[in-house]
């Protein structure tokens, strides 16, 4: 057997991420004993146990863990292929332009780059209608493997850019985004030390495939919250130069010395067909 259905994959996957029968099928709107059944069937048809059961719960084994990876990407695929289609015939925005794509950018970043790359690309003849999607600081992979986004402006560190096509657009230094009546914001420069653990000024935390990392800093939902926080004096940021084009009057940024440059890249989809996208690269690298 060399072929699984999505339905399939939903349910496993459903399993695999709860480890318990009767949260996955709460999650998935159906009873327990068929959903029990639909995995033992899988597991006969692949020839393989895909889980541990026990008294304690449920583990997976190592193909379970095989299918999980793979299950999530197939099922991105799917979800991609069906919104791509949609937006292509203009199905999700009824009565809006047929020819568009979503660009998703990290809320707080790239401000100037993105204001010229819209600009210029708004200038080419046939250009499509560019749908701008701001993003948390890691959501941007994701956005596009499961279709919510066309081509995303990516930085490097911060984002990784396995399994996309992308060009390098821009290079900058990182800053501390501090409330101006810090004494830290009187700096000339920083170093990640120095930011890093602040004892009345912790770090803001970010969303990273929907888990924020640990810490004390307040955990941010989108970049209004976190200029207000700033400016309250509840926390601190580090982002990159660029992110100097949104500060208040009650921000300081402080260069950091001794932080990796950010390399901003234009990422899309490998197998990408689209000549609107196709468009929109050209001038990005024009810019």
């Amino acid at each position: 057997m060399d072929t699984l259905e999505t339905r399939e994959l939903r349910y496993f996957v459903a399993v695999a991420e709860e480890l318990h029968f009767g949260r996955a099928a709460e999650r998935l709107g159906m009873a327990q004993p068929p959903l029990s059944r639909a995995i033992q069937q899988l597991e006969r048809r692949l020839g393989v146990l895909l889980l541990e059961r026990n008294r304690r719960g449920v583990s997976l084994t190592a193909a379970g863990e095989m299918l999980l990876h793979e299950g999530r990407a197939a099922l991105d695929a799917t979800t991609a292929a069906a919104r791509r289609t949609r937006r292509a015939g203009g199905a999700d925005s009824p009565g809006g332009p047929r020819n568009r794509l979503v660009l998703a950018v990290k809320a707080g970043a790239s401000h100037e780059l993105l204001h010229k790359l819209i600009d210029a690309y708004a200038a080419e003849p046939d250009s499509a209608e560019i749908e701008v999607l701001p993003s948390g600081t890691c959501e941007q992979g994701e956005m596009l493997r499961d279709g919510r986004a066309d081509v995303a402006l990516m930085h490097k560190p911060f984002n990784s850019l396995a399994g996309f096509d992308s060009e390098e657009l821009m290079t900058e230094g990182q800053i501390a985004i501090l409330p101006t009546g810090h004494p830290l914001a009187a700096h000339k420069s920083l170093s990640l030390a120095d930011v890093s653990d602040i004892p009345d000024l912790p770090l803001a935390r970010w969303a990273h495939d929907g888990t924020y990392p640990p810490g004390p800093g307040p955990e941010i939902h989108d970049q209004t919250q976190l200029a207000q926080l700033i400016a309250l004096g509840r926390t601190a940021a580090v982002f990159p130069d660029s992110a100097r084009a949104w500060l208040w009057a009650e921000h300081t940024a402080v260069p950091l010395a001794d932080a990796p440059p950010v390399v901003t890249h234009i990422a899309w989809p490998a197998h990408s067909r689209s000549l609107a996208l196709a468009g929109l690269i050209r001038t990005a690298t024009r810019l």
